[in-house]
């Protein structure tokens, strides 16, 4: 869909972060569809700041892996394709597995109970079909371990990731496929009460692991949108040139 016509969404007393924020989240829910063009005199509009840090952010989520950038010629919405979701998935999978290994000997009850109710909102989401909440509690759920390992370095490596791998979750949380999560956070939760740090692990792993059927239905050629728009300019120029060579040929 095109950028929301809702202006100054970010305050321009805020720095590059919000920008960043506020793009990356409209990546993943779809406000910002895959393979749409994105325009600096929009994106200044909708955010209501100036260009430099919007330029700055889309520097950023091009690294994530959720814009592409031809210098001189477009940016676009990455669209979702087979080989990014599944590097961020095997990373991401790999590192939830970690954090749970590194927070369990410390895990409190307090942390505990937090994932506990994370999960009660989870399925209470599910169950009324809110995908936003239902990402917004697993985040959370997931989120008690990673803080709880007290690993910065992980938790940098995720945040790089997680974005790439909650486009597809939407998918999943949006269909029945979501609705077995609830009981394996439920199992994780048990694992991680009777101080099974190998149990709590590996079932964190399986969660994680569960979006393999989306990502197998996913586009395996990433670069179709891409070269669309490439196709697209190179009409946009054919046009162009013979503009000029008639106008040529009247002076002549």
């Amino acid at each position: 869909m095109p950028v929301p016509q809702s202006r100054g969404l970010v305050s321009r007393s805020l720095l590059r972060e919000n920008a960043y924020q506020a793009l990356r989240d409209a990546i993943v829910d779809g406000t910002l569809a895959p393979g749409e063009r994105l325009n600096d005199s929009d994106l200044v509009a909708w955010l209501g700041i100036s260009r430099t840090p919007i330029r700055e952010a889309l520097g950023r989520l091009e690294q994530t892996g959720l814009v592409r950038t031809k210098p001189g010629r477009y940016t676009i919405v990455s669209p979702l394709d087979l080989r990014a979701a599944r590097g961020a998935q095997s990373v991401t999978a790999a590192l939830h597995e970690l954090a749970v290994r590194e927070a369990l000997p410390n895990l409190s009850a307090a942390e505990l109970d937090a994932m506990r109710a994370a999960n009660t909102r989870f399925a209470e989401a599910l169950a009324r079909n809110d995908v936003d909440a239902a990402v917004a509690a697993d985040d959370a759920f997931h989120g008690v371990a990673v803080t709880a390992s007290a690993n910065q370095a992980l938790r940098a490596v995720l945040e790089q990731f997680t974005p790439v791998l909650r486009r597809v979750e939407r998918l999943r949380f949006s269909s029945l496929s979501g609705r077995g999560s609830v009981a394996q956070h439920d199992r994780i939760v048990e694992l991680c009460a009777a101080g099974d740090v190998d149990g709590a692990a590996a079932a964190t792993r399986a969660n994680w692991e569960t979006l393999a059927p989306l990502l197998d239905a996913l586009p395996a050629d990433e670069h179709a949108h891409e070269e669309d728009v490439a196709h697209e300019d190179v009409a946009h120029e054919d046009v162009a040139h013979e503009d000029v060579a008639h106008e040529d040929e009247r002076h002549d």
